[in-house]
Order: structure tokens, then sequence, then C-alpha cells
């Protein structure tokens, strides 16, 4: 019998967590496209549980275009009422109008000159992750320092549903942070 690895407890839930785990929280990304890809994702998982839009993040992707945001910035009525209308994703006009500004915003980022996303969002971490060192679940933190300014370096470049305990997610997600416990095989440096 194959002893199970030791992982985060809260990826115990199901094989769905388990994978998200395994292959995407925590490892660092610089891609531009899923780094905007997973901001918009995590500001629709607002108010729900991450589970409702993992579940879901291939009829994000194809509803949005595969994250095209020269396509998304350019939505207008009819494109919001078919989004309003999809089942694969969560159907609510303040998420969708949000996907919207932030392909905007995302997009003058990108076309002013100041490099790249990634490098507007991991200059908050001096573009290495922050490894935390926590031993049980209930220590680590639900926003930082770091989190609080990104959200409002973000919110002043026209970003909606970026709160900090929404960033700081998105930090955890895309491996700004390494929130990982110490015993868990994905950890950095383990």
């Amino acid at each position: 019998m194959t002893k199970e690895r030791d992982r985060c407890p809260w990826c115990l839930k199901d094989d769905i967590y388990k994978n998200y785990h395994d292959t995407v929280w925590g490892i660092p990304e610089h891609d531009d496209r899923k780094l905007f890809a997973k901001l918009v994702l995590d500001g629709a998982q607002a108010g729900l549980s991450w589970y409702t839009i993992l579940i879901r993040t291939e009829s994000y992707a194809k509803a949005f275009h595969n994250w095209d945001a020269k396509k998304i910035a350019a939505y207008g009525p009819k494109e919001v009422d078919r989004l309003l209308n999809d089942p694969g994703i969560i159907r609510n006009k303040a998420k969708v109008a949000s996907a919207i500004k932030n392909a905007q915003a995302y997009l003058r980022i990108m076309e002013n000159g100041k490099g790249s996303f990634d490098h507007f969002l991991w200059r908050h971490v001096d573009h290495k992750p922050k490894v935390g060192r926590w031993t049980e679940m209930g220590q680590v933190p639900a926003t930082t320092p770091i989190s609080d300014a990104l959200a409002k370096d973000l919110k002043k470049a026209g970003f909606s549903f970026v709160g900090t305990t929404i960033v700081y997610a998105f930090m955890q997600a895309v491996g700004m942070v390494d929130d990982h416990l110490v015993t868990c095989w994905r950890r950095t440096g383990r």
C-alpha cells in the first residue's frame, strides 16, 4: 500500500482540491494571461466557495474567449447578456462587469510601458515568493500588509473585486506567497 503524500488539510476534501493543490496553488506563475485569468476568477469567487469556481474554470475560459483581454475589454451589452445566460459561470452582473473593467485595466498596464502584468504584481514581493513557516492552517493569515498594498495598487489601476482578502488568496494561488504548511510536500525548500 502506497503512503498518501502529506498535504495541506484544506485540500483533502476531494480529488479536485488535491489536484489544484498539487498542480497550481502556491506554484509561481509568471504568464500575464494566466495571472489576469486567476485574478478575475478570484474576484468571481467573492462570497462563494473556491470549489464553486474551481469546477467552472474551463467554462470560464470558454465564456471569456480563453482570457483574451482585448476581446473582453471590448464586450458590450450583447456579450454581457450572453455571459449572464451562460450556466457554466457565475451569472452575477457585478462580477461580469468587473471582468470587463479588469480587462481594460490590465490592458492599460500592458500598454502604458509599465512592463508586464507579471512585473506589476510580483514587484510587491521583490519578484520572489514569500515563504510562510506555518505548522497549522489556523496560523495562515487572510491578509497581510503586502496584500493591502497590492489591493490598493490594483484599485488605483482600475481593477475591481480586488479587496485585500481576495488579493491575498490570489497571491497564494499564483505562488507570490507559499503558504503550504511546513509538512506539505509542495512547500518550497522542503
